[in-house]
């Protein structure tokens, strides 16, 4: 296994930038997801990894090696898409040895190779199959299989799992995960879904228009959000946000929303506008004109295990609480909230944290 380092790292398609200045390290033998919202350049950075896609700017290696001008099969490292892309003619056993066999792999190496991999992905007893007589899962396994027999330094996953239902998506997440422990491999993800990010990485790499945000492991991303665009993107549904006032007060300062002054728990060295955050399962509910700020309910999602309420404040912004899932709140009440000082989120115009 290898590690992954990108120094600089540019790409230009015509006038268009899809990648700035990147600079990256991802260790040998850790699990590493690469999320953000569509045309953020996640994709285009996989796929320059793989070769699959040239740099203009900058330095990519794998290992000790420098791989920037490396053709895609002189890498070291396995690719598995979305699409499966799987010869619908070959049977599984073909599928996954044909790799082996283009690269003059001895037919007794092949075999072996491709019996560990279907015992570790319990494929045993589709060896014979053909594609078109598998499941969403059972095709997204051999396609891992196709990698894990290439025996490759790296692995590369471009949102393998988009495919398949909800369902299916949780069980192959898991075997994802259990994958990994199971070879100790460098394992580099891409997904748009953070609850992927959040359940399966070590470390998570958010980007957003070209750019690194913010990488760290995920309750640091969750729990110490670096801008406001990593504070809404991680975490599910997103954090709350409130356009405040800031203002010196006796005991530090506080965000002034409307009639409404919210001790921050911290003393700041500037005043003027803000962004107070705050996660829906960090409010707590109270009786209207009790708490901070009041909503009126619009919506109770009840999920089974919590209940999501949707409501707007006197001001027209939307808030969303989690509360438990027994909880008897309908539309058309008018509840109070109360916000923990050590739970807030405060971030300047510019998007960075006051709390960084």
């Amino acid at each position: 296994m290898a590690r992954v380092a990108f120094a600089k790292v540019d790409k230009f398609y015509g006038a268009v930038q899809a990648l700035h200045d990147v600079s990256l390290d991802i260790e040998d033998g850790e699990f590493v997801v690469f999320v953000g919202p569509s045309g953020c350049g996640k994709s285009t950075l996989l796929r320059a990894i793989a070769g699959l896609e040239s740099i203009s700017a900058g330095v990519i290696s794998i290992g000790d090696k420098d791989v920037t001008a490396v053709a895609p099969s002189d890498r070291g490292v396995a690719m598995v898409f979305q699409s499966y892309a799987l010869y619908p003619h070959m049977s599984v056993r073909a599928n996954m040895e044909f790799g082996m066999k283009v690269n003059g792999v001895p037919v007794a190496e092949r075999g072996e190779r491709v019996a560990e991999a279907a015992r570790i992905l319990q494929l045993e007893d589709l060896m014979e199959r053909k594609p078109g007589q598998l499941s969403g899962g059972q095709r997204q396994r051999v396609a891992i299989g196709r990698a894990i027999v290439k025996e490759p330094q790296v692995f590369l996953f471009d949102e393998p799992l988009s495919n398949l239902d909800a369902k299916l998506r949780v069980q192959m997440r898991v075997e994802l995960e259990a994958l990994h422990e199971q070879l100790g491999a460098t394992m580099i993800y891409v997904t748009h879904d953070q609850v992927e990010a959040m359940t399966m990485a070590d470390k998570i790499v958010v980007l957003n228009g070209g750019r690194v945000e913010q990488v760290g492991p995920p309750l640091e991303l969750y729990h110490r959000p670096a801008t406001e665009f990593v504070a809404g993107f991680i975490g599910a549904p997103s954090m709350n946000f409130l356009d405040v006032q800031l203002r010196a007060a006796q005991g530090g300062t506080e965000a002034v929303y409307g009639t409404a002054a919210i001790p921050l728990g911290m003393t700041l060295g500037q005043d003027g506008a803000g962004r107070l955050g705050i996660r829906p399962e960090h409010l707590r509910l109270t009786e209207a004109g009790t708490g901070a700020v009041d909503i009126e309910v619009q919506v109770a999602e009840a999920l089974g295990g919590e209940t999501y309420l949707y409501g707007r404040t006197a001001l027209g912004d939307r808030l969303v609480v989690k509360v438990d899932g027994d909880s008897t709140v309908h539309a058309g009440l008018s509840l109070g909230l109360h916000f923990d000082a050590e739970r807030l989120h405060l971030f300047a115009a510019d998007g960075r944290s006051l709390r960084a």
